[in-house]
């Protein structure tokens, strides 16, 4: 977005925080507890385990069958917090491939202290995994099937030096 098109974004945007986002001291207390997982579909279980758990390095934490669809797999990540990332398998569904749509998955931002962050950039290259590295903070990859992730070493709660939580 460009010139006239993006000043006009700009507006929209200063006029909706004008009008919802409330100092901290007014905001309510939210009604929950946090995530307890994000899940995701993998058309490999020992393909997405290889991945998440030896180059990304979040423990495989749990696998159970899928209360939902009898014969697939639900598994289980630790990313940290309490926080999981969860994977179902869909045996005999052709879900085809990945795909951004409306409504959809865009990204999940992991944070990653700053130490780690650079280890498990060189655990990208070593497994020959491209990416993208954006502001000396954020790497974007996408996973065996496509979905698309962001290592952060902004703190949790903190984006470009900003508190947004």
């Amino acid at each position: 977005m460009q010139g006239t098109e993006r000043e006009e974004a700009s507006r929209r945007r200063q006029d909706w925080a004008a009008r919802y986002l409330r100092p901290r001291e007014q905001r309510p207390a939210t009604s929950a507890r946090g995530v307890h997982h994000v899940a995701l579909l993998s058309s490999d279980v020992e393909r997405t385990v290889r991945f998440y758990q030896d180059v990304l390095e979040f423990p495989l934490t749990e696998m159970f069958e899928n209360r939902d669809y009898g014969g697939s797999t639900h598994f289980f990540f630790d990313i940290g917090n309490g926080n999981a990332l969860a994977f179902f398998d869909m045996p005999g569904l052709d879900l085809g491939p990945y795909r951004e749509v409306l409504g959809g998955l865009h990204h999940i931002a992991i944070s990653v202290r700053r130490d780690r962050w650079e280890e498990l950039r060189a655990s990208l290259d070593r497994a020959a995994v491209g990416y993208l590295e954006m502001n000396d903070t954020s790497l974007y990859f996408s996973d065996p099937d496509g979905a698309r992730l962001e290592l952060i070493s902004d703190p949790l709660g903190e984006m470009y030096g900003m508190t947004v939580v």
